[in-house]
């Protein structure tokens, strides 16, 4: 799901001039790490865990005036323990359950507290079938993100779903837990003849009924998780693809609202078949090729992954293609419960990502991650949800989508492109995992059992941790006494929270005279050197020059052998010039300072932007610093184009130099 929040978020912590349109036009209390007993644990689920459901048959009659819906809902299901007599499912309060009934019997129940306590005829076994048909009828609720709305669009009526996280039980009774997966669905629709009512899965029928009215009957066959069960109904125009692939011809179905079926909507919308063949070459056959895929526009401002059916409120490119791989991630696997719903959004996220890479490069996807890295920074706790309770926590797009999708692009540089896309398919279509449900741990083990590698080091202090690391690095180049030379590098980082220090392989581009050298070295320590030995003299260093880790860096400082001294202040040019969004700033602070900055263990250097009207717009430095060469990363992601200037003041020594940064 694609949140609307980022636009709040950013306006509380106040320092963006300018943003992307919703998410792309769309979007807890801190822990320590989580031992493994606790993180292969049982899950929590809130459901009742005596039943297994199997199947939902929705049946409904909905009036838009009056506002209310009635009918029935079939659940099949399985007992999960021996003698079960009894079990509840969820529905809230305000929806009156005027009956129900098994195998033609009334049954027994109580409805408080916003469950359904129903006693069965008889008492089942682990294993045993059974089925209830629950009546029902009254206002459906809208929690959460608008579980059941009633609405207008250019004075007509629509009536849609969106039930995640918790609001399937507002409309309908369900086992609310995404754990446990139905294996089919149907959702049938009795309204006025106005309606052209959409859902999941196939069009089984659509019947009108000589009354006024027209029902319309909707068929899943696959796996579903409760709260991707839906419904959108309005007087939609719809505009048809097709999509073929491996010898299926799937439709391409698009609802929309008929004042914005314009030619630029539908040339957005062609571009989901592009996308279609794209996720389905790179992350298996799209799951539900034998029905269908599409969107159905309604009044929200972002898009839900609704299973062959994405409800949509924003038709930009990156939307679109967020909604689609959830199809896979989400969908198909699904995260187990809120905590991991990083396993949904981060994998979305990060899709999009893929998507621009393939459609228009590798400088698209560059772009894309510098976007997500610079939101993930803003991220506070663990990637692993601690409050399930609250519903922007499970959301919070710093963490959930934008750190989440970063994770995924470390993961990538550490495994490699084959490992890592060959993770990605093994871990959709893995017996137990795929049209089914799972943890961190699962996407863990299979990372794992492809790569070969050791992965503890990267999930524990990514999903379970917190933050990420801050680095300061010294370069320091020595003549080899037995010919050559030795590039000494101490890599050193600032005392996080958790973990006290971050474990990564980090890669280093040395350049020599002759050549560029890229080396990748294994960070296990706070402060860590390592000893490199060349045959040319190394001039430089560039501290992971593919932008593989989220991080900060404090500084490069460069460090001479011997009797080399640097003997006076010196601001460079930045580089590149003009640039966007990012650049480097380089400056020197001479060997010979005064004496008294000396005893107090460095100088104070602080370097700042401005903008053109003299405003400060960062501070990048501002602390004691020893003598040597130092290299700064300044991001403008945040700032609009234009001319700036950057100050370095240490000690008596000031000076400005201007800057170009286009976008």
């Amino acid at each position: 799901m694609k949140k609307i929040l980022l636009f709040v978020l950013l306006s509380t912590i106040g320092i963006f001039s300018q943003t992307k349109q919703i998410l792309h036009e769309c979007q807890a209390t801190k822990i320590h790490f989580f031992d493994k007993a606790l993180k292969n644990g049982k899950i929590l689920y809130p459901g009742d865990e005596t039943i297994d459901v199997t199947y939902y048959k929705l049946d409904l009659n909905i009036s838009y005036s009056p506002q209310q819906i009635s009918g029935s809902v079939q659940i099949d299901a399985k007992s999960n323990i021996d003698n079960l007599i009894d079990f509840f499912l969820d529905l809230q309060n305000a929806i009156t359950v005027d009956s129900i009934l098994s195998n033609g019997s009334q049954l027994d129940f109580t409805h408080t507290q916003n469950k359904i306590q129903i006693t069965l005829p008889q008492v089942y076994n682990q294993g045993d079938a059974f089925s209830v048909t629950v009546f029902y009828h009254g206002v459906p609720g809208s929690s959460g993100f608008g579980s059941f709305e009633f609405a207008t669009h250019n004075g007509n009526p629509v009536i849609w779903t969106l039930s995640e996280p918790y609001g399937a039980s507002d409309w309908f009774p369900c086992k609310d837990t995404p754990a446990d997966k139905v294996d089919s669905s149907d959702v049938i629709v009795t309204a006025d003849e106005f309606y052209l009512t959409t859902s999941n899965g196939t069009l089984v029928s659509d019947v009108n009924n000589g009354d006024g009215t027209r029902t319309i009957h909707w068929k899943n066959h696959h796996p579903i998780a409760h709260y991707l069960i839906s419904l959108a109904m309005t007087n939609y125009e719809e505009y048809q693809n097709t999509f073929n692939y491996d010898g299926y011809s799937m439709p391409v179905r698009h609802f929309n609202y008929p004042e914005n079926l314009t030619q630029s909507r539908r040339n957005r919308l062609d571009k989901t078949v592009d996308m279609l063949q794209f996720y389905s070459d790179t992350y298996g056959i799209y799951p539900y090729i034998d029905e269908k895929y599409g969107h159905a526009e309604f009044g929200w401002g972002g898009g839900m992954e609704h299973q062959t059916l994405t409800s949509l409120g924003a038709y930009g490119e990156t939307i679109i293609a967020h909604e689609l791989a959830h199809q896979w991630f989400g969908d198909k696997v699904t995260c187990a419960d809120w905590h991991n719903i990083w396993l949904n959004e981060g994998f979305a996220t990060y899709s999009e990502a893929l998507w621009l890479e393939h459609a228009y490069g590798t400088s698209a996807y560059n772009s894309e991650i510098s976007d997500d890295m610079f939101y993930a920074k803003y991220a506070e706790g663990s990637i692993y949800v601690q409050d399930i309770s609250d519903v922007n926590e499970i959301f919070d797009y710093f963490r959930s989508y934008a750190k989440g999708a970063v994770v995924l692009h470390m993961l990538r540089r550490i495994l490699g492109d084959e490992d890592f896309f060959e993770t990605l398919r093994t871990y959709l279509n893995k017996p137990g995992l795929a049209y089914n449900v799972a943890t961190t741990e699962d996407f863990q083990a299979v990372a794992e059992e492809v790569s070969g590698m050791d992965l503890d080091y990267f999930f524990s202090e990514w999903i379970y941790g917190e933050n990420y690391p801050t680095y300061s690095v010294q370069f320091k180049r020595m003549v080899d006494p037995n010919g050559g030379y030795t590039a000494e590098i101490t890599i050193s980082q600032e005392r996080n929270s958790t973990p006290i220090y971050f474990t990564m392989p980090i890669e280093l581009k040395i350049t020599t005279a002759k050549s560029d050298t890229l080396i990748t070295v294994f960070n296990n320590q706070r402060s860590q050197v390592f000893s490199i030995h060349f045959d040319d003299e190394p001039l430089s260093l560039e501290f992971d020059p593919d932008n593989s880790i989220l991080k900060d860096v404090t500084g490069i400082v460069s460090v001479d052998d011997e009797s080399d001294h640097i003997s006076q202040f010196e601001l460079k040019q930045n580089y590149p010039n003009p640039f966007n969004p990012t650049t480097k700033i380089t400056y020197s602070i001479p060997s010979v300072i005064a004496s008294e900055a000396k005893q107090s263990n460095g100088l104070l250097v602080q370097l700042k932007v401005y903008d053109a009207l003299g405003r400060e717009v960062a501070t990048l430095v501002n602390k004691k610093q020893q003598p040597g060469f130092y290299e700064v990363n300044f991001d403008a992601y945040n700032l609009p184009s234009g001319i700036y200037y950057y100050t370095l003041r240490a000690g008596n020594f000031v000076q400005t130099k201007k800057m170009i940064l286009m976008k």
